[in-house]
């Protein structure tokens, strides 16, 4: 039989046109079903917003040591994966870039992490600026609540002075901003009960970078934890405070994870019906 001229590569580009649609569909799918800011064009978000998701969550992070067993970029990783969830769990929510450049003390003569190469720090005046500035943007875009989440301790009474400054500026106005200062508290209160009750002792859960730090870390995402330098005797000369990562695990962090995401998006929801009855 003879071969008709050109056939295969009709067929050839046949098969990539749909190959190319099919692409096209399934990146359509995943744009749609994100909740990051970043991955959405400026008319989706301006037909999503008009539609009533209206609340945008700012994951605050940083970059400090950690130890030797945990990545410097630990907040960051985590404060996304958590705000993700939380805002998936909202059902009208987006999530904001990660702010990765905050307060961590003195640079010279360094003061606490800044002791640790790998940790970056910014004055206190410049990171409220930077979230004040990026709550204005969201306001100015048609967002009415701006969530602050901060996953690093230092830093918590800055979210609420820029939450009460912008507030007092925005009265009389549907836009306000909630500092959601219990989403870290937790890692301090309630997920240290749940450790508790599952048998380990305070001497190992620490304050920073130690079990309860480390097992957090388990959780979302295991390729920032070196898990062959958990054992053997850390202290603070190693930068780790409080207690010991020797029996850090994943199921152990997934306690404090699942409280997070939790008792969050509860806050963000009761803040929100809150200002729907003003």
């Amino acid at each position: 039989m003879r071969r008709i001229e050109g056939a295969r590569p009709a067929r050839r580009a046949v098969r990539l046109y749909l190959f190319a649609m099919s692409f096209f569909l399934v990146m359509g799918r995943i744009a749609d079903a994100s909740v990051f800011l970043e991955d959405q064009t400026w008319t989706e978000l301006r037909d999503r917003i008009k539609s009533g998701a209206t609340t945008i969550i700012i994951p605050i992070g940083g970059v400090e040591q950690s130890g030797p067993a945990i990545a410097v970029g630990k907040h960051n990783v985590r404060a996304k994966f958590l705000a993700e969830k939380i805002a998936e769990q909202l059902g009208n929510a987006f999530v904001a870039p990660v702010v990765s450049y905050v307060p961590e003390g003195n640079i010279d003569p360094p003061t606490g992490h800044m002791k640790f190469p790998g940790t970056i720090s910014i004055p206190v005046a410049t990171f409220e600026q930077l979230l004040q500035s990026a709550a204005e943007s969201f306001r100015h875009q048609g967002f009415k609540t701006i969530v602050l989440i901060g996953d690093h301790g230092g830093y918590q009474g800055s979210e609420q002075a820029v939450a009460d400054r912008l507030n007092a500026q925005w009265k009389g106005s549907s836009a306000r901003v909630f500092a959601d200062l219990q989403y870290y508290k937790i890692t301090q209160g309630a997920y240290v009960d749940k450790l508790q009750a599952a048998g380990i002792s305070k001497s190992e859960i620490g304050t920073h970078a130690a079990l309860a730090d480390t097992s957090l870390m388990l959780a979302v995402d295991p390729s920032m934890v070196r898990q062959d330098r958990l054992s053997g005797k850390l202290g603070a000369a190693d930068g780790v405070y409080g207690g010991s990562p020797a029996r850090s695990s994943a199921a152990l962090g997934q306690l404090g994870i699942d409280l997070m995401i939790k008792t969050t998006t509860e806050d963000i929801r009761n803040f929100v019906a809150k200002q729907q009855t003003k």
